[in-house]
């Protein structure tokens, strides 16, 4: 068998693992509901997002400090690294098929109407302008 080659479960297997499921979901149904909400793309998301602000924190720290304090700009410097590091890991983990789900959700709430919208009040502003 070659390396990652997925083998189907058997009938016997599959329904094991039904009975597995629903015993999980008939006993715990709140961490049940809880742990179908999320996703590796909501996760890394989230904490992609807590990595941007880092940045933006240790590049306030970094501005604030470097000029009177070497020790504290070195650490604004060092959050900042560190914060990028995390902030790329966690988009590596998105990857292309979760920038889908992403763009898709954002199609759904209906941010990209409103963006479109106001790009076309800019648009007819500056034409009147212009």
């Amino acid at each position: 068998m070659a390396k990652g080659e997925v083998v189907p479960l058997s009938e016997d297997e599959q329904r094991i693992l039904h009975e597995i499921e629903r015993s999980f979901y008939e006993n715990d149904p709140e961490f049940a509901r809880g742990v179908s909400q999320r996703t590796l793309y909501r996760h890394a998301g989230r904490n992609a997002k807590y990595a941007a602000l880092g940045f933006i924190a240790g590049l306030v720290v970094l501005l604030a400090s470097f000029a009177s304090s070497l020790a504290l700009g070195m650490l604004g410097f060092l959050v900042m690294l560190g914060s990028a590091f995390a902030f790329e890991r966690n988009v590596r983990k998105i990857g292309k098929a979760g920038l889908q789900q992403v763009t898709q959700s954002v199609r759904d709430r209906g941010l990209a109407e409103a963006f479109g919208s106001a790009r076309k009040r800019l648009r007819d502003r500056f034409k009147r302008d212009g």
